[in-house]
Parts: structure tokens; sequence; C-alpha cells
């Protein structure tokens, strides 16, 4: 006669992998966002940055994990990549880099060196890299803008992934969403750059993530 305790005993270590590794599934589908203050929120919490935002929105699925650093250059952000991409495991990571180098002066090919690097570093992690253009204020002179700016396009087709169009392009044109520096967004403009970055990443990321757990949506 089958010993039906001791069949349960047997398979409490095999149910108990399946379970973990299901949630590790689900666990890879985060979303990293690699950033500057743009992102990070300057001079506001957290909580109340876009990423933070359109995480409620799609409440969690995938998950957004802010990794952005207020001041961060396209160097600061590489040099922490490794430890990100260790921490979450994520399956798509947004690059949004660059404007720091650009309003220093730093040299076009050094920022598009970094970037590169940043790509290959998170495509050798197994991740989906997502580059989002920056561009800086006109009066950089249109030289300089120019060549900062095909940065990246030309790493996106070089790499074949997706570019996301820079927000705040859009964020310019409301003078009331700005910060007194003219630099940086107010909180009053974060839930449209959730919106709007809602709009952008959900045919990378939301409809696959969504697939991936067996639902069509």
């Amino acid at each position: 006669m089958m010993n039906f305790k001791n069949v349960f005993r047997w398979h409490y270590p095999f149910l108990f992998l399946m379970a973990f590794m299901t949630l590790r599934a689900a666990a890879a589908d985060t979303l990293l966002v690699l950033g500057d203050s743009l992102s990070a929120g300057y001079r506001m919490s957290a909580s109340a940055a876009w990423p933070a935002l359109l995480n409620e929105k799609w409440q969690k699925s995938p998950a957004i994990i802010n990794g952005s650093i207020s001041g961060d250059t396209t160097a600061q952000g590489l040099a922490r990549l490794s430890a990100l991409l260790e921490q979450h495991q994520p399956r798509w990571v947004l690059i949004e880099l660059g404007g720091n180098d650009g309003l220093r002066g730093f040299p076009p090919q050094q920022v598009e060196q970094d970037l590169n690097q940043a790509i290959a570093q998170i495509q050798a992690a197994k991740a989906q890299p997502l580059l989002m253009q920056v561009r800086l204020p006109a009066n950089y002179g249109k030289r300089y803008t120019d060549s900062f700016a095909a940065i990246y396009p030309r790493l996106a087709s070089q790499h074949a992934i997706p570019l996301v169009p820079f927000f705040m392009e859009q964020v310019y044109l409301k003078p009331e969403w700005m910060q007194d520096d003219g630099i940086h967004p107010n909180p009053s403009a974060q839930p449209f750059i959730a919106d709007l970055m809602a709009k952008q990443l959900a045919p990378l990321v939301k409809h696959e993530a969504s697939r991936s757990v067996g639902n069509d949506g």
C-alpha cells in the first residue's frame, strides 16, 4: 500500500523549487531606469518622480526600478551599472544619460564610448537596452548640440535597439512645468511624463511582459 505521507514529503522540495522558479521568472520582468536628475526626481521625493508614478500606473507589471541619481554623467552611470544589473537582474534597461555630460561640455566621443559600453554590458547580462534620445539647449551652439544629439540614433542603429524620444522636448513647452533653473521638470510635470513614457514604453515592454505570464493584454 502506497504511503501518501512519504509521497507528499518527497514532493515538498520539488514544489518549493517550482514556486521559487516561478517567482524568479516573474521577478525578471523588471524595467531598470538608469538615469540622472531628469528621472531621479530633482528637488522632490523619489515617490513623486515619473518612474514611481509609472510603476503605480502599471501596477508593477512590469515592475520599474529607478536606478537614477541626480548629477550622474554617462561615466558615473556606467560605473554603477554592473552592481545594478546583478542586484535587480532586469529584463529591460532604459538608459537616460548624457545630459550632464553635455551641460559640462564633455567631448561627444567620450559620451558615445560610455553609452556604447553600457549597452554592451546590458546585452551581456541578457537584458534588453532601451536608449533615450537626449538633446541639449540650443544655446550650447549648433555644432556641439547637433554632434551630441547624433550619438543616440547612431548607437541605436549600431546595436539594433529601440530609441525612445526625449520627454523633455514636450515638457520645455510648458514653463509652468519647469523648475526655476530652467533645466529640470517640477512635480507638476511628473504625471504628464509618466503618461508619456507609458505610451512610449508599453509597446516595448508591457505587452511582452503580459504575454510572458499568459496574458494577451
